[in-house]
């Protein structure tokens, strides 16, 4: 089922074009043959040969503008127009109610070659070719869930990073297609990623139901991402299901991890969090585990601690780009259950972390809740955007 089509809503496509096609206009012309009386003995007639005009003409065309095919002389209709590049993929669009033009739906993507075919109700044929401009440069994207997971946790949105800045928010928000199987409600909402990249994410109002199917359809080539970030040369798409209903409750008060299941707890185990008081303190609020790592060194200059630490940590859960996870502490064991006494880490027993490790999903919120934290994590540090309110996220669209 297709969502809705507002900022607010899981569908969002292109309404009407930016730019004003400018380019030249060709004129192709085709002679319609006369056609037998079958024998009558009556003389064959020359039809009218059509003038067919194209807006986009020679190999540095436009791009960014749909194509438009006119018919301009002659009482013969447009029947059918194909415009397609050099590997066949045409470009969907349709005749006019009267007959005499044909514009694509979508546009003229950079450095692509197209052939144009168009075919009058009396037989008629017109071809011919062009190429568009190449981009001096090219905005290409990291789609997240990527084709490699197939399944999600409820609290898992559809992230998209741009290579390069994007200043046609609205433009290129309109390209992004989001429908689901059952009608969810969402929004866009544009943030900074942690390395200062323009990032677009689309979230729920609440979390995912489980079961339900989720596509991104990204229609973005032939869209000019805006001053300084270049063409998109390429659709992307991207699929993904969403899994069990689990959310992990860390709380900081009674030092403990529980992973509850369709709203039941199916165990609680005892950890440590971070120090209070200080950088080392743990994130509060909302996190979405990003990945489960394994077995990873973890440093504690790459976090702005110094010297402090440097160790093999097993079974490894990211939480926050900055360095949250919940992962086996048994170095720390005196403190579980009773003491917040780490490097803003979730820490537990190796047999509790692999457990825990096995059963939780990509997607899966940690809500961590309790005093004691630094604060909430900033949406584009991870996925943070679930601390954000559903208007407060809706107010991140660029399409209103």
């Amino acid at each position: 089922m297709r969502s809705r089509r507002s900022p607010s809503s899981s569908s969002h496509r292109s309404a009407r074009p930016r730019h004003v096609a400018v380019a030249g206009v060709a004129v192709l012309a085709a002679t319609l043959s006369a056609c037998s009386d079958g024998g009558s003995g009556g003389d064959s007639k020359a039809a009218e040969k059509p003038k067919v005009s194209v807006n986009l003409t020679g190999d540095k065309a436009r791009a960014g503008v749909p194509v438009t095919v006119r018919l301009t002389t002659g009482d013969t209709r447009l029947k059918d127009v194909a415009v397609a590049d050099a590997e066949g993929t045409k470009l969907a669009g349709e005749v006019a109610a009267d007959g005499r033009t044909w514009t694509s739906a979508r546009r003229a993507a950079p450095g692509t070659s197209y052939s144009v075919r168009a075919v009058t109700d009396k037989g008629g044929e017109a071809k011919r070719s062009f190429r568009t401009a190449a981009p001096e440069q090219v905005n290409k994207v990291t789609i997240t869930p990527g084709s490699n997971l197939k399944t999600v946790g409820v609290g898992q949105p559809l992230s998209i990073v741009f290579d390069h800045p994007v200043t046609n928010k609205a433009e290129v928000e309109k390209h992004l297609e989001v429908s689901t199987s059952n009608n969810t409600t969402g929004s866009w909402g544009w943030i900074k990623n942690y390395d200062g990249k323009d990032r677009v994410d689309w979230r729920p109002e609440k979390y995912w139901k489980s079961g339900t199917k989720v596509r991104l359809d990204a229609q973005l080539n032939g869209i000019d991402s805006g001053e300084r970030g270049g063409w998109f040369v390429r659709d992307y798409d991207t699929a993904v299901t969403v899994g069990r209903d689990q959310v992990v409750k860390v709380d900081l008060d009674r030092k403990t991890a529980t992973l509850t299941r369709d709203g039941r707890a199916v165990r609680t185990v005892p950890m440590s969090a971070g120090t209070p008081g200080g950088e080392k303190a743990s994130w509060g609020g909302t996190s979405v585990l990003m990945s489960k790592e394994g077995t990873i060194n973890m440093r504690s200059e790459t976090v702005g601690l110094g010297d402090s630490y440097n160790k093999m940590v097993d079974y490894s859960m990211r939480l926050t780009w900055s360095g949250m996870y919940a992962h086996a502490a048994p170095w720390n064991a005196a403190f579980f259950g009773n003491t917040n006494h780490s490097s803003g880490c979730v820490g537990m027993s190796t047999s509790n972390a692999s457990w825990l490790y096995g059963q939780v999903q990509v997607g899966d919120p940690f809500e961590v809740s309790g005093s004691g934290s630094k604060g909430v994590p900033d949406p584009g540090n991870g996925y943070g955007e679930w601390n954000l309110s559903w208007a407060d996220w809706q107010g991140r669209s660029a399409v209103r």
